[in-house]
């Protein structure tokens, strides 16, 4: 049985209050997705991860389910709290709510399903994770809600065909699983790392940049890389009803699951039907912009929600000026 863990990360600063829109959030341009209305309402995305801080002022009201799947509380199913950090900052990126107070997450009207499947020193058997994805595949919501989009912030070295395998059945249920390329990058586009699950083809693989824009350093390189968010210097919710500023790919990947929330709401509103997993990374992957990297450094290149409509813009004025 193989063994995963977190991916390695850096805390830089916890602080006991805030008030403020992260600048992450604001780099990949969700306000204009609230501006048109779009919050990812009725949403549920699955984060696999160390549990959550579940009595997190931002974070309590949107939490719909949970499950434990570690050895944390000798393995109480029901106790899905998170004694580590990573998973409560994790959420807090996708869903913070949108109040007066702290922050807001990418989709803050998302409901999240809290699957513990590493333990507070941030290890994991490969079959917990394997199991965590089942069972948000299989989960149901007390309104019939299903999840619609799993986040993985986690790695190992070595690919698991259990896990794999679950996670190809989980993307043919029409469920977006989105991952960490991971922070063994070398800073040379010349040589690939390899972090899984980031790196199976299935899933999309997400690495990390700067707030300015520039690569991170510890971003791993891979011909499987789908795009890059902000990573570093992330403020987000943390322990003891706190919040924390992290960085690592960890902290790109939950960017790119509050996007996809905005877009699955945006999507089934204006088409009445519900999008399919292809659909929904092709919608991504339209709102993405190069940073003039190579691809095995940037993929498609950074997220900004904004791009697909202002090429729409762009189009319609082309057209009326010819």
């Amino acid at each position: 049985m193989s063994a995963f863990h977190l991916i390695p990360y850096t805390i830089k600063t916890v602080v006991h209050e805030t008030k403020r829109i992260p600048p992450g959030i604001e780099l990949i341009e969700a306000p204009s997705m609230w501006e048109q209305g779009y919050y990812g309402k009725d949403v549920v995305v699955a984060v696999l991860d160390t549990g959550c801080h579940t009595s997190h002022s931002e974070l309590k009201h949107r939490i719909i389910d949970g499950y434990n799947f570690t050895s944390d509380d000798n393995y109480a199913s029901d106790i899905y709290e998170d004694y580590n950090g990573h998973g409560t900052h994790v959420c807090g990126t996708v869903c913070a709510e949108k109040n007066n107070a702290g922050i807001i997450g990418v989709a803050p009207y998302v409901k999240i399903l809290v699957v513990k499947v590493l333990a507070k020193q941030g290890y994991a058997e490969s079959q917990w994770i394997t199991d965590g994805i089942q069972f948000a595949k299989n989960w149901v919501g007390p309104n019939g809600e299903r999840v619609r989009i799993i986040n993985m912030s986690l790695g190992g070295k070595h690919p698991d065909l259990d896990m794999h395998k679950a996670i190809k059945e989980a993307v043919a249920a029409n469920i977006l699983v989105v991952c960490a390329s991971g922070n063994e990058g070398d800073g040379d586009e010349r040589t690939n790392e390899y972090a899984y699950p980031g790196a199976f083809p299935e899933v999309v693989q997400v690495g990390s940049v700067s707030l300015q824009e520039e690569m991170s350093r510890f971003s791993n390189s891979n011909c499987e890389l789908d795009l890059v968010a902000p990573g570093e210097d992330i403020l987000s919710t943390y322990l003891n009803n706190e919040y924390a500023v992290l960085s690592g790919t960890s902290m790109a990947t939950p960017h790119v699951s509050g996007a996809c929330a905005l877009l699955i709401e945006q999507f089934e509103q204006e088409f009445e039907r519900t999008i399919t997993e292809p659909e929904l990374y092709a919608q991504l992957i339209k709102r993405t912009v190069s940073l003039q990297y190579r691809r095995t450094l940037q993929g498609n290149g950074i997220l900004k929600l904004s791009t697909s409509l202002s090429h729409q813009i762009q189009d319609e004025a082309e057209k009326l000026s010819i």
